[in-house]
C-alpha cells in the first residue's frame, strides 16, 4: 500500500519561500512518477511539478524558475522548494504517486494531470499574502 504524507505548508508574504516535504512509503516500483499538485478554492486541481524514478523533472509554466522538485531516495521523501511566492500560489498542495509512469511520447514524461496518480497525500495549505 502506497502512502504519502505532506508537511511544510504555512503562511508567508509575497516574495517569501517555503519548502514542502512528502514522505512516501510502500512505493516498491523500479519506475514511477511523483508529482506535486495544488488546488485553490473553486478551481480544479492542477499539476505543479513532477519527477520520475530517474530524476527527470517537469514544471508547470506558472512555477518555472521559482519552484524546484527533488527527491531523497534514502529518506523516501519528495520535496518542493518554493521561492518568490506569489498570492496566486495560495492553494492546498498535494503530493501524489503514479506507479505506472513515466510515459513514452518522443521521450519519457510524467503526467501533469491528476489522472493516473492513484495515490495521494492529505494535503498541506500554503497561503501567500500580498
Amino acid at each position: 500500500q502506497v502512502q504519502l504524507a505532506e508537511s511544510g505548508g504555512g503562511s508567508v508574504h509575497a516574495g517569501g519561500s517555503l519548502k514542502l516535504s512528502c514522505v512516501v512509503s510502500g512505493l516498491a516500483f523500479a519506475e514511477y512518477c511523483l508529482g506535486w499538485f495544488r488546488q485553490a478554492p473553486g478551481k480544479e486541481r492542477e499539476g505543479v511539478a513532477s519527477i520520475d524514478s530517474d530524476g527527470s523533472t517537469g514544471y508547470a509554466d506558472s512555477v518555472k524558475g521559482r519552484f524546484t522538485i527533488s527527491q531523497d531516495n534514502a529518506k523516501n521523501t519528495l520535496y518542493l522548494q518554493m521561492n518568490s511566492l506569489k498570492p496566486e500560489d495560495t492553494a492546498m498542495y498535494y503530493c501524489a504517486a503514479d506507479p505506472e509512469g513515466p510515459y513514452y511520447s518522443g521521450g519519457y514524461y510524467c503526467l501533469h494531470t491528476p489522472v493516473g496518480y492513484n495515490y495521494w497525500g492529505q494535503g498541506t495549505q500554503v497561503t501567500v499574502s500580498s
